[in-house]
């Protein structure tokens, strides 16, 4: 371990300011000892050569690893994912469904129903394989139905209907979460009826 000192030289503001946000930090209510690091005012930094007129703050020595050569520091990664429907695993649809929502009258269910008019899926089925399901991703997972149904026009298929079914107030909560990403990200608007 390396022992490394730090010597700050402040403006009254910023001293304020620290002052302030160790104060409000949620991590100075939950130190067992407070510490406090008082600054005579004796201890003024002032330069002819320097407007700056402030106090000298000596923080504590901090423990630090001495990271040798090859060490590796293995640190969490966190992705935002677009929110995205897909119909078939690992292919994303290109289409903007229209949506349509109903909810009971005591807010505990609701049905969500997306209407896709000439998906993308189409195009690629063939190649990649058949539709497996309904697939809302967004960074919090996914929200699947296998509630999916094909309307054919003279023997093509033409419009995919999938409906997804919420059964609790937590279930339609996560829902709106995904729509409102998906919403921003594609630039759906909601309009009631």
């Amino acid at each position: 371990m390396e022992n490394r000192c730090c010597e700050l030289h402040l403006s009254p503001s910023a001293m304020a300011t620290l002052h302030s946000l160790a104060l409000s930090s949620p991590l100075s209510n939950s130190l067992q000892k407070p510490r406090s690091y008082a600054v005579p005012s004796s201890i003024v930094h002032q330069s002819a050569n320097s407007s700056f007129n402030g106090k000298t703050l000596r923080l504590p020595c901090l423990r630090l690893p001495v990271l040798k050569h090859n060490t590796t520091i293995h640190m969490p990664v966190i992705m935002m994912v677009q929110p995205k429907i897909q119909f078939i695993q690992g292919t994303d649809e290109q289409t903007i469904p229209d949506v349509r929502l109903t909810k009971s009258r005591d807010g505990t269910n609701g049905m969500a129903i997306f209407t896709f008019e000439q998906p993308s899926v189409f195009d690629s089925s063939g190649e990649i394989g058949d539709i497996t399901g309904f697939y809302m991703i967004d960074e919090e997972g996914v929200l699947q139905s296998v509630d999916v149904s094909a309307k054919f026009v003279n023997g093509k298929p033409s419009i995919i209907e999938a409906k997804y079914i919420m059964r609790t107030p937590r279930e339609w909560d996560r829902f709106m979460r995904f729509m409102e990403r998906y919403s921003n990200a594609n630039g759906l608007q909601f309009i009631k009826k």
